[in-house]
């Protein structure tokens, strides 16, 4: 519906909403393990609701699904940024050196995903 109610006629506009709510279904968060020197860290964004509220949760999960890999956290934060016009909470997790280099970085990805999907 638009703002005033009535029914989204605009066929550009469906085309616009129906792109958007294909890729929130698809992809609704991003998790990615990369290098940073010699650091690796995990990087999970997630998208902040129309409310300007957070899932309190997802910090949580993630530290869940590193304490089932044994990886160890050497240091998190948590902040908020404007990427694409659009808000999101992004959590840097810099892993701990030893743990973090014997498990491969698909799989640290694919463990918080599925935790942060409700998966396991």
């Amino acid at each position: 519906m638009q703002a005033d109610g009535k029914k989204i006629v605009d066929p550009s506009k469906q085309s616009a909403l129906s792109s958007r709510l294909k890729m929130e279904l698809c992809q609704p968060l991003r998790v990615v393990v990369v290098s940073r020197g010699p650091d690796t860290e995990l990087l999970v964004a997630n998208p902040v609701e129309l409310s300007s509220k957070g899932r309190p949760l997802v910090f949580y999960d993630i530290t869940l699904a590193l304490k089932m890999l044994n990886t160890c956290i050497f240091s998190a934060e948590i902040g908020r940024h404007m990427i694409g016009g659009r808000e999101w909470e992004v959590y840097r997790v810099l892993l701990a050196e030893g743990a973090s280099l014997s498990i491969p970085r698909r799989k640290v990805e694919e463990e918080v995903w599925k935790r942060l999907m409700g998966w396991e």
